[in-house]
């Protein structure tokens, strides 16, 4: 996100001096380079919102980007599939938005024209979505990064933020190693998103709560029974997608994730516990009230984590083929989250402004794909200002 927007208001306006602060030795470290590598294609996304409005804007973008940069991806379309009587009404739903989105050539498929897309693949009945497509956004950030650099943009690594404050003559940064001044400030802190919003509003009252997605990869034996993406609906009772199988566009076949509540915000596995992190979490009100109502869902989800039977099973609801042999423990990711004080989930993008200075206080999926787009959308943003 903060490439994209440093890269958008570079193009925007050449004679900016525009300097990026990252906290790790390399740019993309966490949530860019842990995700499935999906082009989405905004079918989800609620008509009129910021993620549906961005998505749409932002995959033509993106598509764009990779054709000149020579960047792989691949447009491999996927299916969308309904196993239970229950899901079919959801299945409609996201038919509907997508139609509303302006998405075409969206197809609607009875349990025999599913086999044709996805031969093993098991429903009542599907949505194929040609649009949807695979990249890996670790390399879109790295040629982020150089085109930024070669506009005279500069990225600065190893420069954690500890704080940011307003002097007479603008903004002054201060990081692990170094001290920066500037006129306008924009965060784009994904997992210390929150954190970084603090640091200049003392009224802000969302807390970031991290997420992490576990997936298994299919064995080269396997992978045949994956043509392209299989996703389930999604529980309209739990903000996330499900289990779902990805192909990869370095080859494989990804399935997953599931999502646990990560005890920090950057720990990709149960034994990388950060006690801060979870005291933090705990102690914020949105929280338990989060807990509250979703027990139920989070306490299968971690079931799921540490039960690969579970895992296996929730897999073959679409796949049936699919066993536990097939399967080996994969990578993981963590997703920032914003939640606030009332235990409500903050479902679409949201961003922060102040005077000269503007936060991304959430950026959950699509924002990959969207990048692009946010980032011309910040850009202009500012440069109204």
């Amino acid at each position: 996100m903060g490439l994209s927007t440093a890269y958008q208001l570079l193009l925007m306006n050449p004679d900016l001096k525009v300097t990026i602060l990252e906290k790790e030795s390399e740019v993309a470290a966490h949530q860019t380079s842990h995700n499935s590598g999906v082009i989405h294609s905004g079918i989800y996304y609620k008509p009129g919102s910021e993620k549906a409005l961005n998505c749409i804007r932002g995959y033509t973008m993106m598509i764009d980007f990779c054709d000149q940069q020579n960047i792989d991806y691949k447009i491999c379309g996927k299916v969308i599939v309904a196993t239970k009587e229950n899901e079919l009404a959801g299945l409609k739903n996201i038919y509907d938005r997508g139609i509303q989105n302006g998405l075409k050539n969206l197809k609607q498929l009875n349990k025999n024209q599913l086999s044709e897309f996805e031969p093993h693949a098991v429903g009542l009945q599907a949505i194929h979505v040609p649009q949807a497509g695979i990249i890996d956004y670790k390399q879109v950030a790295l040629k982020l990064k150089s085109c930024i650099g070669s506009k005279g943009g500069s990225v600065i690594c190893n420069a954690a933020v500890q704080s940011i404050l307003r002097q007479s003559n603008g903004w002054v940064v201060t990081t692990s190693n170094e001290v920066y001044q500037g006129n306008y400030v924009i965060t784009c802190g994904g997992l210390h998103s929150d954190r970084l919003a603090r640091m200049t509003e003392d009224s802000f009252d969302l807390k970031i709560i991290p997420f992490r997605g576990e997936y298994y990869t299919l064995k080269p034996t396997a992978q045949h029974l994956i043509k392209t993406l299989i996703y389930p609906v999604p529980n309209p009772n739990f903000p996330f997608l499900g289990v779902h199988f990805t192909s990869m566009i370095h080859g494989g076949v990804e399935a997953g994730p599931n999502a646990v509540w990560a005890m920090g915000r950057e720990s990709y596995s149960w034994k990388a516990f950060h006690w801060a992190d979870t005291k933090e979490t705990i102690a914020y009100p949105g929280f338990r009230k989060v807990l509250s109502k979703y027990w139920r869902d989070g306490l299968y989800e971690m079931y799921r984590s540490f039960s690969k039977r579970a895992f296996v099973q929730a897999l073959q609801t679409l796949v049936p083929e699919i066993q536990s042999d097939d399967l080996i423990v994969g990578g993981s990711g963590v997703r920032a989250q914003a939640i606030d004080p009332n235990g409500n989930i903050v479902d679409d993008f949201l961003f922060k402004q102040g005077n000269d200075i503007l936060h991304v206080v959430n950026a959950p999926s699509p924002a990959a794909t969207s990048s692009l787009s946010i980032g011309a959308y910040i850009a202009e943003m500012v440069l109204k200002n």
